[in-house]
């Protein structure tokens, strides 16, 4: 035996004789110590075969075993066993093959077999016998290194059949065909080779952009192959030239006040887990060029027309050139006036709002180094003509507010709530203000919802939404184009006070001074139905609406609840005749 392990040692270290490269051998051999237990009783030797007595089968500590395997793939393969053992008087020994399942780390081996197993036994004084057996176990490994492995234990049920017929009797059947179960316990050596040859790890590594000026940065990545997937590479960046900052596959190199020339950076991939063939380096070339005389770039704006009447807009073209012929943009259009819009090399000025006068647009040219330009024009407003039909619409457009009853209009009918008088109002509003667009096309009409305190913030807010659009909604219905009209809503955000409710009324040219003495005496009530309305702002002029309850509108009970006539006040002051009583009779 040790003739046999010395053999092994020197084979084992023969490097021609083992050239495994990886984890997983082709084939593998175990060699090693068996313990038996066969877990069975036979007929006792000599004994009369009608009265047969068993005798059971001793532990068997003398043996050895091995086994012999096939690897199809990591993890599966075809095992041949051979085990034998010996006591006084008997031996036991195994042939086997059959399916092996392994499972391989770094730290351990766990493996698994299921075999079909030719099982001998021989007992002095009894015929040998050959029974069809079965083997089930398993068992776990120590790795040493890629081709030595120490099995730790090995625990195997060893099972098989006998045939005694020949020494009892039928009326014995548990002697005359015997059963085995058993045990078995192993210890010993692998020996692994085959396999994948060695794979020598690689890296990659490539440079973006190859050729920059001095001060442009340059970006490196690197790419490995033929490492382990589940590791975690490092990677150390070095050049000959600037400063690379990076510890991925990526870095950065600066090549701020480097000296023109041709520069290698170099990558050095290792991986920390293998403890040998885990390294792989690379390399690439750059070249830095000098830097090309900076002048910064010109620009021209040209604008058409140059001269235009306030709401009009103006064409503006930019030229702008690198007298170095790098690469420029256009960006940052501005005016003192008006609205300025574009991108690129070409904007438009509105002058809708603005003033007459000049008004002067810029723009920054900016080239691919970060060099700017600016330019310039200027562009004339000129004073709007004299048009007395627009004096005269924009002072008949005196604008009232709009007002809505309590709670109107509900969400289940969110266009309604007008009463008819302020439907009036909006029509009048509508034909004077579509009149008014001829003339000026860029007018807008700004509608503002409001709503009084009562309820919560969230209703209030609704309210007036739906307030405002119902508003916007009759104006559409009127010929007045949508995008003409801008609306808010502020719920209960801008109420009017009683201080103002006092002036309005106090100011209100159309009520009596019985009639304004007694709104004021229902303040609250006369402030929470002015809170119930729609604003009207015109965007040319900036003129509001006037705030000015319709007292004397035919629906304005509907709008306050609270006017009565002095018809009806003489009416209930004067009683009723009475009803003459009749006598009985």
């Amino acid at each position: 035996m040790f003739g046999l392990m010395a053999l092994l040692a020197v084979w084992l270290l023969s490097s021609a004789a083992l050239a495994q490269g990886d984890t997983n051998p082709k084939f593998d051999w175990f060699v090693g110590y068996q313990w038996l237990r066969p877990g069975g009783n036979v007929p006792t030797p000599f004994g009369d075969p009608n009265n047969p007595t068993p005798m059971n089968l001793q532990d068997m500590a003398r043996g050895f075993g091995s086994a012999f395997t096939y690897n199809f793939d990591p993890h599966w393969g075809l095992e041949f066993d051979l085990g034998h053992n010996w006591t006084d008087g008997a031996y036991e020994t195994t042939g086997s093959v059959g399916p092996r399942f392994i499972w391989r780390t770094r730290n351990v081996n766990v493996f698994a077999h299921t075999l079909v197993s030719l099982n001998h036994l021989n007992v002095d004084g009894l015929n040998a016998q050959n029974g069809v057996g079965a083997i089930l176990g398993g068992g776990i490994e120590l790795p040493i290194t890629k081709r030595f492995v120490i099995r730790l234990l090995e625990a195997d049920y060893v099972y098989a059949r006998h045939n005694y017929a020949d020494f009892v009797a039928p009326q014995f059947p548990d002697l005359r065909r015997p059963t085995l179960d058993g045990l078995r316990f192993r210890t010993g050596f692998v020996f692994n080779w085959g396999g994948a040859p060695p794979v020598t790890p690689t890296a990659s590594v490539s440079v973006q952009p190859s050729e920059v000026m001095v001060g442009e940065p340059i970006t490196a990545t690197a790419a490995a192959s033929n490492f382990n997937p589940k590791h975690k590479l490092t990677y150390s960046w070095n050049t000959t030239g600037g400063q690379v900052s990076g510890k991925d596959t990526t870095a950065q190199i600066d090549t701020s006040n480097l000296s023109p020339g041709s520069y290698t950076v170099t990558v050095h991939v290792t991986d920390p887990k293998e403890g040998k063939n885990n390294e792989a380096s690379s390399s690439a070339s750059y070249t830095v060029k000098p830097l090309p005389p900076k002048n910064p770039p010109t620009m021209s704006i040209s604008p058409s027309p140059t001269s235009i009447p306030a709401g009009g807009t103006v064409n503006l073209s930019a030229n702008c050139t690198s007298p170095d012929g790098v690469p420029v943009n256009v960006s940052s259009w501005t005016a003192n006036g008006g609205t300025v819009s574009g991108t690129g090399g070409s904007a438009t000025l509105s002058t809708a709002g603005a003033k007459p006068g000049p008004i002067m647009v810029s723009a920054t040219c900016t080239d691919s180094r970060g060099l700017t330009g600016q330019g310039s024009a200027e562009v004339m407003v000129e004073n709007p003509p004299h048009n007395p039909q627009i004096e005269v619409l924009e002072s008949r457009l005196a604008l009232h507010s709009i007002y809505f009853p309590t709670a109107l209009p509900p969400p289940t009918n969110p266009n309604g709530g007008l009463v008819p008088s302020q439907r009036q109002t909006l029509m009048a509003l509508a034909k004077d203000f579509n009149e008014y667009l001829q003339s000026k096309p860029d007018a807008h009409l700004i509608l503002e919802g409001h709503a009084d305190v009562r309820g919560s913030d969230a209703y209030n807010q609704a309210l007036s939404e739906r307030r405002v659009n119902s508003v916007k909604h009759f104006l559409v219905e009127q010929g007045v184009p949508e995008a003409n009209i801008e609306t808010k809503a502020f719920g209960k955000q801008r109420n009017m006070t009683d201080e103002e409710v006092k002036a309005a009324v106090e100011n209100n040219p159309e009520l009596s001074a019985e009639e304004r003495q007694r709104s004021l005496k229902h303040l609250l009530t006369i402030r929470l139905a002015s809170n119930r309305r729609v604003d009207v702002t015109l965007s040319t002029t900036g003129q509001s609406s006037v705030r000015q309850f319709p007292f004397n509108a035919a629906d304005s009970l509907t709008l306050i609840g609270g006017r009565e006539s002095q018809a009806k006040k003489k009416a209930a002051a004067k009683p009723a005749p009475r009803k003459k009583a009749t006598k009985k009779p």
